[in-house]
């Protein structure tokens, strides 16, 4: 018995939109087949959120053919069975035996099944540079009558301008964030245990908010007093206090889009340089969001926070951001100062404005918004407050 499919994250029409532009890029190329092996890609043309992607697997669209092909490991093909909008025919499983096989692997599965669909020539689309070396050479070995062409970030870039329905969804992954963030809050007191609160934290982004559950569970950081120096530390074996600060970083989930936010928390009154540091970001990040336009650069933006903040008396070091969407971050755009990528409308972006100062002193706050014809559209709906328990 054939086994049914699941309910995709999107309508048919809209994984089919999506490949159009990639085989418009092909043709523009003069490539007659493409190779998506980043797992991001793979979402974004099929559905599939598997976690799959420490082994060889794939995503074969022929410029010739409507549906694309996927091969990955036989144990994951039922996942792919069920998530992508593809026919069960276009589904392959590669035996286990290419696992760990120093002679063999599941790239040369791939390879066989370009070979026997007759692409062992003309031009072959691979994402090179998120394949190791080795990999790469075995397709210039096993197909040496076919010319490799790098495609390198392509489908990353036709996906950094969003659809009104990947808008709708990040908009849904904003409201489970939000409802994690306003867990935060009630549930940090002196004497809970980190542990206590993150598990408090997680399972809100798992129930999810407006009906809508959180389909996984992405970056979690909960850095508190004395560690809010740090930026990518989960949870300690410790407790909350009195005086304690907390700096949290996180986001909901809906079909493998992301919306991150990032809030400051202290239990009592917030300490003044805590709070100098706020009011300067707070201000930066708005100066930010008002120079977020269409044909305005990812730099122009970068720079109108650094410049506000600079009156505060203030330094950032790392970027103010990157675009966002599948899998937290996008690789084409950073909001960095001389980024000359041009804003389009539905564009998204994590306006990340965590500042760790220096050893002892850290303080985050963020949105994740969209690029509108009339500027810039904030996901969260929470205020930019220095929350105080």
């Amino acid at each position: 018995m054939a086994m049914p499919k699941g309910p995709q994250a999107f309508p048919r029409s809209e994984y089919l939109r999506r490949l159009s532009a990639v085989k418009a890029e092909m043709q523009l190329r003069e490539v007659d087949v493409l190779v998506v092996t980043t797992t991001a890609n793979i979402t974004y043309l099929s559905g599939y959120t598997s976690k799959s992607g420490y082994v060889p697997q794939c995503l074969i669209v022929s410029a010739k053919e409507e549906e694309p092909t996927f091969i990955t490991r036989r144990m994951d093909a039922s996942a792919a069975i069920h998530q992508m909008f593809i026919d069960r025919s276009r589904i392959f499983g590669y035996p286990e035996i290419l696992i760990a096989n120093p002679e063999k692997n599941g790239w040369d599965a791939a390879i066989d099944l370009l070979l026997d669909n007759g692409f062992g020539r003309g031009g072959i689309g691979i994402e090179a540079a998120s394949l190791p070396a080795v990999v790469t050479e075995k397709f210039r070995t096993r197909l040496p009558g076919a010319r490799l062409v790098d495609f390198a970030n392509m489908v990353s870039w036709i996906r950094g301008v969003k659809s009104d329905l990947e808008i709708a969804v990040m908009r849904e992954a904003a409201a489970i964030t939000d409802a994690g963030m306003l867990r935060a809050k009630e549930f940090i007191r002196p004497g809970v245990s980190e542990a206590e609160a993150a598990a408090e934290i997680i399972a809100t982004l798992v129930r999810g908010a407006d009906g809508k559950p959180g389909t996984d569970v992405s970056s979690f950081f909960l850095c508190a007093s004395p560690r809010t120096s740090t930026c990518h530390i989960p949870w300690a074996e410790d407790v909350f206090r009195q005086g304690s600060q907390i700096n949290l970083e996180f986001g909901g989930v809906r079909h493998g889009y992301i919306s991150a936010l990032m809030r400051t928390m202290s239990i009592g009154k917030p300490a003044d340089h805590l709070r100098r540091i706020h009011d300067g970001e707070v201000a930066g990040l708005e100066a930010a969001l008002a120079a977020a336009k269409p044909g305005a650069t990812c730099g122009d933006v970068a720079a109108a926070f650094n410049t506000t903040l600079r009156k505060y008396g203030f330094e950032k070091e790392s970027r103010c951001g990157y675009a966002i969407g599948i899998e937290w971050t996008e690789p084409t755009a950073s909001l960095k100062v001389g980024d000359p990528t041009i804003l389009k409308p539905n564009m998204t972006f994590h306006l990340m404005l965590g500042n760790w100062i220096d050893e002892d002193v850290g303080y985050v706050i963020s949105e994740t918004f969209r690029v509108t014809e009339a500027g810039a559209e904030t996901f969260s709906k929470l205020p930019r407050d220095l929350f105080q328990l």
